[in-house]
């Protein structure tokens, strides 16, 4: 378990992921960018923008985050779900299912 900087907790799996540099580079461009325009945001809230003009914000991060799980989702089933399967492990069917609907759960 890990608790962020809002003092969430998360349970994180004990199982690693595999990623070479040129995802974890776009990735972490991805990520840096995001993070960015969280910072934005939190500045036009205190300078009392439009509320439009911050869901709009708000709404392009949402996006952005839905691209960073999109390459991971993707680099998941084709390397660690599909590697498991020729292993004979069909529970990650299940567990990639679960994975997907929590990516879907909006």
């Amino acid at each position: 378990m890990i608790e962020n900087d809002g003092g969430t907790k998360a349970i994180l799996s004990e199982q690693k992921s595999y990623h070479s540099d040129k995802v974890k580079q776009n990735l972490a461009h991805r990520l840096n960018r995001i993070e960015g325009q969280v910072r934005g945001i939190k500045g036009l809230i205190e300078r009392d923008v439009h509320c439009d003009d911050v869901i709009t914000q708000i709404a392009a991060v949402q996006a952005a985050l839905n691209g960073v799980a999109k390459v991971l989702l993707e680099g998941h089933m084709k390397n660690c779900v599909v590697e498991r399967i020729q292993e004979g492990d069909m529970e990650v069917l299940d567990e990639i299912l679960v994975t997907i609907k929590k990516l879907i759960k909006k």
